[in-house]
């Protein structure tokens, strides 16, 4: 069979990484992999993308992949307590960390009670910064062990409209 794309971050890196893994690998192998590639020693979790439960590690890679491959987050801390601030609100919750912010970004509108039109016009910010990640980034490469957390303010995304004349 042919090997798998496993697409993976880890905490603090942002940066998406890849490697291929055979279909009948187990996921406790393939964490052992990265942990190696990567230098890590520590007790570290895996966790798929956009998923807040726990992987059975003796799963092959094979079982959880989908037809674009494996999409993994390796990270010290088991949940991540994320806050979202907006108009005199704040709402927590506890993510994986492989959780991406699009993610946080529609749990955060349901919460609120936002319409579509007001949720596209909307982007999660980084509390204190002027960062706003990339709807794709998973909150792990956000926040460090032991603190587990981090804090984002919905803000209106900024947009420049050009002018019509030449």
């Amino acid at each position: 069979m042919k090997d798998i794309d496993i697409f993976y971050q880890l905490e603090g890196i942002s940066e998406i990484q890849h490697i291929l893994a055979p279909p009948d690998e187990t996921v406790a192998a393939l964490k052992a992999r990265i942990k190696a590639k990567h230098g890590i020693s520590d007790d570290a979790w895996l966790f798929v993308e956009d998923d807040d439960g726990d992987i059975d590690e003796s799963k092959s890679v094979g079982a959880i992949a989908t037809s674009a491959g494996v999409k993994v987050h390796l990270h010290r801390c088991r949940r991540v307590d994320v806050t979202v601030a907006f108009a005199g609100r704040t709402l927590e919750h506890k993510f994986a960390p492989g959780t991406t912010v699009a993610r946080i970004k529609r749990w955060a509108a349901q919460e609120l009670g936002m319409s579509k039109e007001d949720v596209g016009e909307h982007v999660l910010q980084i509390s204190g910064t002027h960062h706003r990640p990339t709807p794709s980034t998973h909150i792990g490469t956000l926040a460090k062990c032991p603190a587990c957390r981090i804090a984002f303010d919905l803000v209106p995304d900024e947009r420049v409209n050009g002018s019509s004349a030449m």
